[in-house]
């Protein structure tokens, strides 16, 4: 596997480990029934797109890294100190755009700039852009 191709399937991994643990960090939050179902779809979601990026590294015999440590944490705290000042929908509506947005921008940048990355990879990348933008009309509903 080439190194864009490698780099980008990391990208693709991190971005749906992260999401899902947003997903779960905020979902014992979440009070409404039909806000808790898109949750957990979107978790489900995430984690058959992120499976497949594992595959795809395992299948070159590349072992996924995790996120990064202080990102995570930051993440969570940052989610954990808005939360708990405020945990209506709306809020947590607000904390999923922003994360949704931040992943689209993300992978959006390292697709531009893996262009020689295979077709496996920036489809998946691609396909994990449209579930975020998907997710973002969604979460207007709750704002």
């Amino acid at each position: 596997m080439d190194e864009q191709t490698r780099k980008l399937l990391e990208e693709c991994c991190v971005g749906c480990k992260m999401a899902v643990e947003s997903f779960g960090q905020v979902k014992e939050y979440v009070k409404d029934t039909r806000f808790r179902e898109l949750i957990d779809e979107q978790i489900a979601k995430h984690q058959k797109l992120e499976d497949e990026a594992v595959s795809l590294l395992k299948n070159s015999g590349i072992e996924p890294k995790p996120p990064g440590i202080m990102a995570s944490a930051m993440s969570w705290f940052t989610t954990e100190i808005k939360l708990a000042f405020n945990s209506d929908n709306l809020q947590i509506a607000r904390l999923l755009i922003d994360g949704c947005t931040m992943g689209i921008k993300t992978l959006g940048e390292k697709v531009n700039q893996y262009d020689k990355a295979d077709k496996k990879a920036t489809d998946l990348a691609d396909r994990i852009i449209r579930t975020e933008e998907s997710l973002l009309k969604e979460l207007k509903d709750f704002l």
